[in-house]
């Protein structure tokens, strides 16, 4: 096994131990509280990944898109659920083909979203699995949950839908400032949906599936009563939004960027040879401060461009042209999607080298 040091910069690399540890903790929670782990596989895009947290005893994987669940069925995982408004006749058409290889399911919030896919699976004597989206408070995609049970009887007529239940994304707990915070929107995410699916048996629609998610807020969710699925997936990483909101340590965040220090103009300034297009310009989650955390270092990463990352030297501190460092990115699912390859280390040594599979598919 090679080294460390004997990689080129930037790479990214995963820390098996911590990843390891990551997954089996939160397999772990969802055990103890009941619930099915449907893990957001956006987050790494590594099927070597996802089947650690198969293995582990996820249930199967959530994903965004389209491309995403084409790489992954490929690659042998035949049961996936789209957490996000599949919309047009050629996607519709893709979906139809890996539906004769794995149970699909897609989220929907309106007739005229899934009105696409729905009409190609019929007109094949076949249904899609929909889940409903509720907004829970995020406000991006979802219905609201009062209209939720009139939606839902919609869904339900339509021919070549099957709709499965309800689910939602507490994304606005990124932006609480207290892991109290956290814990309250993450609480109020899964008493809100159960409601939500109570309402709409109550209207006479039948649910199968309460799905949850988020890293930040799936310890809470997953307990309320009622929910029966959570799909978190920074989890398996984490960043330093994660550390900053309380969620995790440093200890508990696997993925890095190795990077060298390739100028040191000023005595409170160096450069790294990780800008944007390595590190993603994402803002630090819950409140802005800087671009990635460096591991053991009181300097932040500043300010990036595409392919510079200016440190702030803080006093007492030095830098020297050739350096190595560890970067501790501000949101690692971006970062994912920006290489080719992660490199899974232990000990300071390389145990894999992952393609990261399911990068650029954003169709």
């Amino acid at each position: 096994m090679r080294p460390v040091e004997d990689l080129d910069t930037p790479a990214v690399l995963v820390d098996l131990d911590v990843l390891e540890r990551n997954i089996a903790t939160m397999a772990g929670r969802a055990r103890a509280a009941g619930v099915r782990l449907r893990p957001h596989a956006k987050t790494h895009k590594v099927p070597e990944i996802g089947r650690m947290q198969l293995a582990a005893g996820a249930a199967g994987l959530s994903l965004a898109k389209v491309g995403e669940a084409e790489v992954f069925v490929d690659a042998g995982f035949d049961d996936i659920f789209l957490a996000y408004p599949v919309v047009g006749a050629e996607k519709a058409r893709r979906l139809l083909a890996l539906g004769d290889r794995a149970r699909l399911a897609i989220g929907a919030d309106s007739e005229e979203g899934v009105r696409a896919v729905a009409g190609a699976f019929h007109a094949a004597g076949r249904s899609i699995d929909v889940l409903l989206k509720v907004d829970s408070g995020f406000r991006r995609v979802g219905v609201e949950p009062e209209a939720a049970p009139e939606t839902a009887r919609r869904l339900a007529g339509m021919p070549g839908v099957s709709l499965r239940g309800v689910f939602t994304h507490a994304g606005h707990a990124y932006l609480e400032s207290t892991p109290g915070g956290v814990a309250a929107v993450g609480s109020s995410e899964g008493e809100t949906l159960a409601a939500v699916a109570d309402a709409v048996r109550h209207a006479g629609v039948p649910m199968e599936e309460v799905s949850v998610g988020s890293t930040p807020s799936a310890p809470h969710a997953m307990t309320a009563p009622g929910v029966t699925e959570c799909r978190p997936g920074n989890y398996v990483y984490h960043d330093a939004s994660q550390v900053s909101l309380g969620v995790c340590a440093e200890r508990d965040c696997a993925l890095t960027v190795l990077a060298t220090v390739v100028s040191v103009p000023a005595a409170d300034r160096a450069v790294l040879d990780a800008g944007s297009k390595t590190l993603s310009s994402d803002a630090l989650r819950p409140t802005p401060g800087g671009h990635g955390f460096l591991m053991g270092r009181r300097s932040r990463l500043a300010r990036l461009s595409e392919e510079h990352g200016v440190i702030a030297v803080e006093p007492g501190e030095r830098f020297r042209v050739g350096e190595r460092v560890f970067v501790l990115p501000n949101h690692a699912c971006v970062v994912s999607n920006l290489h080719d390859v992660v490199y899974g280390v232990r000990g300071g040594r390389i145990e894999a080298e992952w393609r990261v599979a399911a990068r650029g598919k954003v169709a």
